[in-house]
Order: C-alpha cells, then structure tokens, then sequence
C-alpha cells in the first residue's frame, strides 16, 4: 500500500525536477514575469520580472504521477483530478491576464468566485450521490459521522470555495505554499492509508487511489520547492495555488474529513483569518490595523523577521497542527 504512496511522490517529484529547467527558460521568453503590487512589501518589488504561471509543470507532475501509479477503481482520484485542474484553469487564466496584460489585480473577483462556485457545485453534487462519499462529515476526535443531508452541498461549497481561496493567499512568500501543502498532502495520503484497510474492496481501491493522489501532490510540492525556495527562480502563481486548493479540498471532501481541515489547513485558515480580522477591524475602526499587514506571513515579515524564518515557522507548525490532525481522525 504505502510503496505506491512513495512511488507516485518520486514520479512526481522527478517530473517536477526536469520539468523546472524546461519550462522557466519558456516562461522567461515569453515574458511571463511576475508582477508585484505595489501595495505589498516594499522588498518584494525586486521579485517583479520572476517567471511565474510556474504551476503549469507542478500540476503536470501531480497528475501525471496518479495516473501512472493508481490501480483498480479510480473514480474518486479521476475527480479529484478534475477539480485540481478545474481551479488550476481558473488560476492559469487570472495568471495570463496578469502577464499578458500587465493587470496586478487579474481576473475580476466576481468572475473567479463564478468559475469556483461552478466547480464546487458540480463537485459537491457529485459528492453527495456518491455512496462512497455520501453527505457524511467525520467529527474529529470522535467514531460519530453527521449526517448533514441537504445542508451538505451548500456547505461543500463554502469548504471547497474557502480552501481554494485560502491556499491561494498563503502563496505570497517563496516556498511557503509549496511547503505548507506538502505537510497538508502527505497527512491526508496516511490518512488515506488507513481508509483502505478499514474498507472493503471497491472502498479500499478507491482509498488506495486516493493516497496515490496525496503523495503525488506531497512529491510534487517538494519537487516544486527546489525552484521555488528563496530566492525563488519562479513562481507557482494562482495557476499553481489555486490548482492545490482544489485539490486539499478534494482530499478533504473524499476524506469525509471536512472538518478536520480547520485543523490539517490550520496555517491556511489563519491566513484567510487574518485578511478577514484586518478588513472587518479596518472599516470598523476607520482605518486602524490589527496587523501590519495580511495575509499575516506578511505581518511577521515586516516585523523583522525573514522569508525563509517565517516560511520554516509555519512549516513547523503545520507540522505539529497535522500531527494532531492524524491523530484526532
């Protein structure tokens, strides 16, 4: 079981590997540099120019891996498939629009929240006429399962929408979404080990899948990680980001494991918090901060401490966020 896990890590983290020095010198002549907003960190405008839409070959590598490592039964991993490339579509378009027409800002927001609430629609019905899946949620810490009946597709949907949003917001320091996603995919691959030798035999070959699916995400963000660790050689982009919210939040509705996000996404959750807090404080105080400035990463950085300081602190606590995870599932 656990070997195919490690497998579809290694394909895809080879992929990663020698897809890196084919694909950035390509961005690179086509002038798909990154542009930086100027309302950001005064220090991350010598990023502007870095090769971006980086997550072209990262989703590649995942896909491709699980694929090429999955056996038997793989309707759930062919979805999950698809929503990874679903919102990876949406970012690849914000991407261009960026690059293409020098636009910081991309899509509009009203069109992307359209195009991800279309997905997390489909997905969410999808879910709940599967029987693997159903409209169940795991407790954490628990053996209860809640039955939220037709409260589970609008629900889904807000979980789906919000982690996607979520990844995407955490993606704002070099190696820090590709580090805290490689936690996050290889809690959800042993969880879905245990899946498969708790199910019976179309169960477990769906579950069996699915940790393929973790690991090649997990061996993909590492691989990911080589180009983009500081100083990054290129970005993943929201093409890349909001591939991998898709998929954590398919791992997570596949998973039943709904609610333990808030614990396994704990450091996604913080950052979309922290926009929220800083927003709803802002307008309520006319003008005054929490932060000095969100996702709050940047709040830490601008406190003194470095990218790469504040990317290990937040890998660590991931770390220790999933650990409890494991065990509360």
């Amino acid at each position: 079981m656990y070997n195919h896990i490690i497998y579809a890590s290694l394909v895809a983290f080879v992929i990663c590997l020698a897809g890196g020095p084919l694909i950035i010198p390509l961005l690179r002549r086509f002038k798909f540099g990154q542009v930086v907003r100027d309302d950001g960190p005064q220090a991350h405008l010598a990023k502007t120019g870095t090769p971006t839409m980086g997550g072209i070959f990262l989703i590649c590598a995942i896909i491709i891996a699980a694929l090429v490592v999955a056996r038997g039964n793989a309707n759930l991993m062919l979805a999950a498939v698809l929503v990874t490339l679903g919102f990876g579509l949406i970012g690849f378009i914000d991407d261009f629009i960026k690059v293409a027409l020098k636009r910081s800002l991309g899509l509009k927001a009203r069109q992307k929240l359209i195009g991800q609430i279309i997905i997390a629609l489909i997905f969410a019905i999808y879910a709940a006429r599967n029987p693997a899946i159903g409209t169940i949620w795991r407790l954490p810490f628990s053996d209860v399962q809640w039955n939220l009946k037709w409260l589970f597709v609008p629900i889904t949907m807000f979980v789906v929408v919000g982690t996607a949003n979520s990844v995407n917001l955490t993606d704002g320091l070099d190696g820090l979404a590709s580090s805290i996603t490689f936690v996050v995919a290889g809690a959800f691959a042993l969880i879905y080990g245990m899946l498969e030798l708790m199910g019976a035999t179309v169960y477990a070959s769906n579950m069996h899948n699915m940790a393929v699916f973790a690991g090649a995400v997990a061996g993909a963000c590492l691989g990911f990680l080589i180009f983009n660790w500081h100083p990054a050689k290129v970005f993943m982009g929201d093409t890349g980001s909001m591939a991998l919210g898709g998929a954590v939040a398919a791992m997570a509705v596949i998973s039943r494991s709904q609610l333990l996000l808030v614990i396994i996404g704990g450091i996604y959750v913080v950052e979309a918090l922290s926009v929220i807090m800083q927003v709803v404080y802002f307008k309520a105080t006319g003008g005054k901060r929490i932060f000095k400035m969100t996702p709050i990463h940047h709040h830490f950085e601008l406190s003194g401490m470095t990218e790469e300081r504040v990317v290990v602190f937040f890998t660590i606590a991931a770390i220790i966020l999933n650990l409890v995870a494991i065990l509360a599932f």
